[in-house]
């Protein structure tokens, strides 16, 4: 099956790295015009330039923003409409990793993580819903994870930021889906990102990268972690035209990892 994006602006949040990057990828290779978003400039030109080589005719560009200023997202999105136009397909894809036990969270870490991973994505929404609405088609994608369904102890704040992001995802495609805007999620389960190497060396230091992973992998029904590129796949199917009748849904990409489908 053929899954073209010709002729769509495709915004992508925390592009420069891991999904997000593999993701910004696929969707050049399709024919799309991409934006990427994250904090670090260096990072982001790095990510175009290897996107360029993957997708040598695509137009790929870099927006150094932070998500969690209302600000400077909406200066961001300006600057993306101006040189790309209005955005078709918007994935809300920023987000790290953050999970304590609870009485540990500060007051400072609940904000963050919802600035970072729900806010960011509402406001987004906002701004490039509109166009979507006048032109009766539009794409968002939210890349949560399977803690959003079934959060095991010690996993705050990311499975309750993740869990609302999951309810904004059913909010918008129900309000929205009469004006051709199909909204989504993906739940990551273990993914092979550059998270990984940072969680290897917090985790089991001990141990080779290639030992951690392989120890991970025991945890994996289908037996092995997942690839950024199969995530990207997906993503990439229901950016288009392919997946006109998928809304509202939250799908796991997690090789059978959750209790919950």
């Amino acid at each position: 099956m053929d899954v073209r994006l010709d002729n769509r602006t495709a915004l992508i949040t925390g592009g420069s790295l891991g999904l997000g990057r593999a993701m910004a990828t696929e969707f050049a290779r399709s024919g799309a015009r991409v934006a990427i978003l994250g904090r670090t400039e260096e990072t982001l030109n790095d990510a175009v330039t290897t996107i360029g080589k993957e997708a040598p005719e695509s137009t790929v560009r870099a927006f150094p923003c932070d998500v969690r200023d209302p600000a400077a997202l909406a200066a961001t999105h300006e600057a993306v409409v101006t040189d790309l136009g209005p955005v078709d397909i918007l994935v809300n894809n920023a987000g790290t990793s953050s999970a304590k036990p609870f009485l540990d969270i500060t007051e400072d870490d609940w904000q963050n993580d919802f600035d970072l991973k729900l806010l960011a994505a509402a406001r987004l929404a906002r701004l490039c819903i509109p166009a979507m609405q006048e032109q009766q088609w539009g794409r968002i994608i939210n890349v949560l994870n399977t803690a959003a369904k079934a959060p095991p102890a010690r996993s705050a704040p990311t499975s309750v930021s993740r869990a609302a992001g999951m309810a904004l995802t059913k909010a918008l495609a129900g309000e929205f889906a009469a004006d051709g805007i199909l909204v989504n999620a993906l739940n990551t389960g273990i993914l092979l990102t550059n998270q990984w190497h940072r969680m290897h060396e917090e985790q089991m230091p001990d141990k080779t990268f290639e030992e951690y992973v392989a120890t991970r992998a025991k945890a994996v029904p289908v037996g092995r972690l997942g690839d950024a590129s199969e995530f990207a796949n997906l993503a990439c199917f229901l950016a288009s035209d392919r997946a006109s009748y998928i809304t509202g849904t939250s799908i796991n990409v997690d090789g059978g990892m959750s209790p919950v489908v």
